[in-house]
């Protein structure tokens, strides 16, 4: 094939001092973003979006410790239970190093913090599947370890950001020059895996199968679609198992997001119906410089990966063609970009040679000069990394979108570690606002009643602790505070509250 034989070429056209560079690049990328990662995953306690709690810790915490608040999704069986299985495992391990819910929340941060890590291996290696050489595959990787946006997301539970891992390998296996049958059924099954964390990523199944067929590897697809199939089954027979019928999450999912109700319930939302041009403009104001050359470098690796490029554009414009918007839905396809950004970098560095050689102008200062400008911009984005806001990953709605995107509402999240440590809880008030918003029992950690605002008075005697605004008058003994939030003690005992629901309201 044209794209082993360009790969074959640049494996011997490499140096070795070229390739300790590339190392040099890599190592120092992922060495940085991890140690900005591990920093942010043991002093953030914020949330981005009542996902990363409702749709993987809650229903995790439900499987492992037997209670949690239960969103619509897991009760009408909206969702696959294969996502909240793996945190759950994870929530497993956390469990035999302490009951403390420091112990399994760490541990899970910590784990999406690596998994996000090592998507930025996956980027350099599906580079170099496409005829990279090792620095320019190493840079396109750096932008994914260093970028502003994918380390705020890294150590989040969403199903979004942890797909990205086995998409971008997947790409890289399936279609590595020469793969034997068992790699590139190793890449189809895990893209496979991705639609069992989440649905949409069905989009890239479908495009694998495509990049197959553009290049009449027809055979190849077959292969790469009988895989697929059998990971469409074991979704299906994981929904049997957990919701009585076949694909019955794909169904109730689909239908209710396609509803009209659906629809109209959104558009009349703080958050919205947003515009086709979201995610553009949400990729540029978190990191424009990176942003700017991923564009242009991703363009310019159309001759070499048209199928990919076609690939990663196609993803994009599917989700902008949708009415609900959120960054994170994209996440899984920034690898790709990096990849082919990479993959540009690479061959506009070989066609400067060439055009070098075949005239009179020296062009080799132009690969060199990209090269430093990409590895700078990820710097860039990484060195302000914690100075992102609201606005700039795409979050609307009642925050502010001016304010720190970092450790909302982590004042919240760690009274309700606190609260869990009162001997004589029975039942524990939010002041501060909705149950949405909260780490909700994965955070609290004990089986007694949790109301938001809006739940019953003081007088009902249904709780005994409040979360509330830390005032001069404030009635009550003061437990605890964190910034202007306090856990305050309101009375000795709680009534029982048969009407108690655990349903997300």
């Amino acid at each position: 094939m044209a794209s082993e034989r360009i790969w074959l070429g640049h494996r011997l056209a490499e140096l070795p001092r070229e390739r300790k560079i590339a190392f040099a690049v890599l190592g120092s990328a992922l060495f940085v973003g991890a140690a900005i990662r591990v920093w942010l995953s043991l002093n953030d306690d914020g949330i981005y979006w009542p996902d990363e709690i409702f749709q993987s810790l809650e229903p995790a915490h439900r499987l492992v410790f037997g209670y949690g608040i239960v969103a619509w999704e897991f009760s009408d069986g909206a969702r696959n239970w294969a996502f909240p299985g793996f945190v759950a495992a994870l929530f497993q391990v956390g469990r035999l190093i302490g009951d403390d819910p420091r112990a399994y929340l760490g541990l899970t941060r910590l784990a999406f913090s690596a998994i996000s890590l090592a998507t930025a291996l996956g980027s350099y290696r599906l580079a170099r599947a496409y005829g990279a050489a090792a620095l320019p595959a190493a840079c396109g990787a750096a932008v994914v370890a260093l970028a502003a946006p994918i380390i705020y997301f890294a150590p989040r539970a969403l199903s979004d950001t942890a797909s990205a891992l086995p998409v971008v390998f997947g790409f890289s296996f399936a279609l590595w020059p020469g793969a034997g049958r068992w790699q590139r059924a190793l890449g189809a099954s895990l893209l496979g895996l991705a639609v069992l964390f989440r649905l949409q990523n069905a989009i890239l199944c479908v495009s694998l199968l495509a990049v197959f067929a553009g290049r009449r590897q027809f055979r190849l697809a077959v292969e790469a679609g009988v895989a697929l199939g059998a990971w469409a089954l074991l979704y299906g027979f994981l929904d049997l198992l957990t919701w009585g019928g076949w694909f019955h999450s794909v169904f109730t999912y689909v239908s209710v997001n396609l509803s009209p109700e659906w629809y109209r319930a959104w558009a009349t939302n703080p958050i919205g119906v947003e515009p086709p041009d979201y995610f553009v403009r949400v990729i540029w104001s978190s990191m424009p410089p990176a942003a700017l050359l991923l564009t242009a470098l991703s363009l310019a690796a159309v001759r070499r990966a048209p199928g990919l490029l076609v690939v990663a554009l196609a993803f994009l414009l599917v989700h902008s063609a949708f009415w609900h918007k959120e960054l994170r839905f994209v996440i899984p396809v920034l690898p790709l970009f990096a990849a082919l950004a990479a993959i540009g970098l690479d061959e506009i560095g070989a066609q400067a040679k060439k055009w070098s050689s075949e005239s009179a102008s020296d062009l080799t200062w132009v690969s060199p000069t990209l090269t430093a400008l990409l590895v700078a911009s990820a710097l860039f984005s990484a060195a302000g990394f914690h100075d992102l806001t609201f606005a700039q990953v795409g979050q609307a709605g009642p925050r502010n979108p001016a304010a720190s995107a970092y450790d909302d509402p982590g004042s919240v999240n760690r009274l309700l570690l606190a609260a869990r440590k009162q001997a004589d809880l029975c039942g524990l008030k939010l002041e501060t606002g909705h149950l949405d918003l909260t780490g909700g029992y994965s955070y609290l950690h004990r089986p007694v009643p949790l109301y938001p605002v809006d739940g019953p008075s003081q007088e009902s005697g249904y709780f005994n602790y409040v979360i509330g605004l830390r005032v001069p008058d404030r009635s009550g003994e003061i437990r605890a505070v964190d910034g202007t939030i306090a856990l305050v003690r309101v009375r000795a005992s709680c009534l029982r509250d048969e009407a108690y629901s655990w349903r997300l309201r």
